[in-house]
């Protein structure tokens, strides 16, 4: 999943970013409320992960511009008050999810996943195409009854093309979903990847098809 977290303190950011991108994510990270209000139309983001206290603007402000913009995606709020006022405030601006620090990186982790569900409209943690199973909540990945031992961008990129089984996935939204802005690109990566899955996922699992200058669909059998 892209995810666009919009974070002040620049130690938290570091630890925030290399966590999620540790469970296969992209991140773009930004500072500020008016930066947040930049970048969220412009990607497809799968959720934002959004701080209460920011410099220019709060929180509440953020979310609430965004929402009277019409965009959709998931938020989770972050905030080290603990006040049921700021709770209830941001959930009826249209927060999501809303998390008190300190908190566990498990604990968001698995919110992130749910979030991520929400947006694809599949709730269920696990997904089944054919013979490949993911259990999204674990990280496991099997082929008919085969564990597959993926590494964090082959499993971000099988992620992408499961939930979206049968259906062409334009390469550059592919990308958009597996790579953050920042991080250095090489021109072939995304094949690299794809080259890789296919192999792992033969000859049992479901082919990876390439629609040459399009992008790629997941068979969905």
């Amino acid at each position: 999943m892209r995810i666009l977290l919009v974070e002040d303190d620049s130690q938290l950011a570091r630890s925030l970013v290399s966590l999620l991108q540790g469970a296969g994510h992209a991140v773009d990270h930004v500072e500020t409320g008016q930066d947040a209000l930049l970048f969220a139309p412009q990607e497809p983001y799968a959720a934002v992960i959004l701080d209460v206290g920011l410099p220019d603007m709060d929180g509440f402000e953020v979310l609430q511009a965004l929402r009277r913009r019409g965009e959709r995606m998931p938020v989770l709020m972050l905030t080290a008050r603990d006040a049921l006022d700021d709770r209830v405030r941001g959930l009826d601006l249209g927060a999501d999810d809303y998390m008190r620090k300190p908190f566990a990186a498990e604990e968001l982790e698995a919110r992130v996943r749910a979030l991520g569900r929400r947006r694809g409209g599949d709730p269920t943690p696990e997904l089944v195409i054919g013979s490949l199973r993911i259990n999204r909540s674990s990280g496991d990945v099997s082929v008919a009854g085969r564990a597959l031992d993926l590494r964090r961008r082959e499993a971000a990129v099988l992620d992408a093309l499961a939930t979206r089984a049968g259906q062409l996935v334009a390469r550059e939204v592919l990308q958009g979903e597996v790579f953050g802005l920042n991080e250095p690109v090489g021109q072939n990566a995304l094949e690299v990847h794809i080259t890789r899955l296919r192999a792992k996922l033969a000859p049992d699992g479901p082919q990876i098809r390439t629609v040459r200058g399009v992008g790629y669909l997941l068979d969905a059998g």
